[in-house]
């Protein structure tokens, strides 16, 4: 406990440090930054007496003072393929250790009607573009990561796509920390799409590391989706071993729009991710597909929560989780439907798939009805590979370690399957290969 508070005492001189010398920052977000830290010293770090947290345990997160992330070299530090920058095409925003990198960003092609660049930038230049949208969705009272992300609000990527813009290509936002040595380091990337009534668009966050450094990444992404309006939303996790990842997602949604999003993590030594999202309009439609892949001791904790606050809107969510080693998985998804939320229909899945003995999964999904005319089911699953499969094959002549390797990619195509964009297909296709005994030998049958 003690080792603790030294670590929530080295945050708290940090943000004085921050605040003393924020003599241009707007008034309103000085305002927003220093009611967040108040909660955050308030409730302090999560712990397993926490419902919300009882299977993750941040004690080790908790006990580390991180320094402030150290400004990197984009030549010396960084080298970045179209792999690490989430695939050619496009409009491409990149952040190194938290902070804007012009010379590895390209946004030349952006449509006029579209905005894509530097929060610091905007807070800098004009910042009552954002004012009204930023730190207004999440529900801070019961995220105190996200209130740490509020407090050190500095740099992260602003989408704006004006009404009635089709985007074709898709935008990437890379956040890339590296570095080798030295003290680990905390990142807050703080993250804002909005998306204008009748438009569509693709957005891909992607979050990587290079590097044996230890660090701490803290994001926060609010989404607004307009009237109308067709959102494909995909996150993808690649942090190094060392690093611990907390995520908050936060996603309104107007009538009539669409949503779907995807979340894929791989990497981290310990992953948190709380996904919540509000169909506020009516007509509004979701659908959420997840999977996270562990190994070693590695903890992957998703919580998901969809509110259904208006009548007549749908969504689908199906979340998978393949487990090997001493990892540990976690999934809390719960759905919540709002009186006068009439006609809603919901669906919501979690399957798990454990390759070791030692791999261990905690699941619970959950319905919360406070509407009369609703159609609703959810359910989980924690298994197994099918040892008559592995028979079969074995019977025929394939070797157990690519019949392993089969049953598991066939596990996870479906959700693969489902990534609208061919170059992000590709990459984590790739990525459940590359984590496959005979993976390589796969991917070439398959090819």
């Amino acid at each position: 406990m003690k080792v603790a508070r030294k670590s929530l005492d080295s945050y708290l001189e940090r943000f004085n440090r921050l605040d003393e010398t924020a003599a241009d920052t707007p008034g309103w977000l000085s305002q927003l930054r220093r009611e967040a830290m108040l909660r955050f010293a308030e409730t302090g770090f999560p712990t397993i007496a926490d419902e919300d947290w009882r299977y993750t345990n941040v004690a080790s997160l908790a006990a580390t003072a991180y320094e402030t992330a150290p400004a990197p070299s984009p030549d010396g530090d960084c080298r970045m393929d179209s792999k690490t920058a989430g695939g050619s095409g496009g409009v491409r925003c990149v952040f190194l250790n938290g902070r804007y990198c012009a010379e590895l960003s390209h946004l030349d092609e952006m449509e006029s009607r579209v905005r894509v660049g530097s929060l610091a930038s905007i807070l800098r230049e004009s910042p009552e573009e954002v004012e009204a949208h930023l730190a207004r969705y999440v529900e801070a009272e019961r995220l105190p990561f996200a209130n740490l992300n509020t407090a050190f609000i500095e740099d992260g990527a602003v989408v704006r796509v004006s009404a009635g813009v089709r985007i074709p290509e898709p935008i990437h936002l890379v956040f890339l920390s590296t570095g080798n040595g030295g003290a680990a380091f905390v990142t807050h990337p703080r993250n804002l799409i909005l998306v204008g009534a009748g438009s569509e668009c693709s957005v891909v966050e992607h979050y990587a590391g290079v590097g044996e450094r230890s660090y701490f990444s803290n994001p926060v992404t609010e989404v607004a989706v307009g009237e109308n309006a067709n959102l494909d939303h995909y996150r993808l996790q690649e942090e190094s071993r060392a690093a611990h990842h907390v995520s908050t997602l936060e996603i309104r949604q107007e009538s009539n729009s669409v949503l779907r999003t995807m979340s894929a993590d791989l990497g981290g030594t310990l992953t948190r991710n709380d996904l919540n999202v509000v169909l506020g309009g009516e007509g509004a439609d979701a659908a959420l597909d997840g999977i996270f892949i562990a190994s070693g001791e590695q903890l992957v904790d998703n919580h998901t929560r969809i509110e259904h606050a208006a009548p007549h809107c749908g969504s689908r969510e199906l979340y998978k989780g393949i487990l090997g080693g001493r990892s540990r998985g976690v999934f809390r998804g719960r759905i919540v439907v709002h009186p006068g939320a009439q006609k809603t229909d919901s669906e919501q899945t979690n399957n798990n798939l454990l390759l070791s003995d030692r791999a261990l999964v905690n699941t619970k999904p959950q319905l919360e009805i406070y509407a009369d005319e609703v159609k609703c089911t959810h359910g989980a699953t924690i298994g197994q590979l099918d040892r008559e499969a592995l028979f079969y094959m074995r019977s025929r002549g394939i070797d157990e370690e690519l019949a392993r390797s089969i049953l598991v990619y066939g596990f996870a195509e479906d959700l693969i399957r489902r990534v609208r964009l061919a170059g992000l297909r590709d990459r984590l296709s790739s990525l459940v290969f590359d984590r496959l005994p005979q993976g390589r030998f796969l991917r070439k049958a398959l090819a």
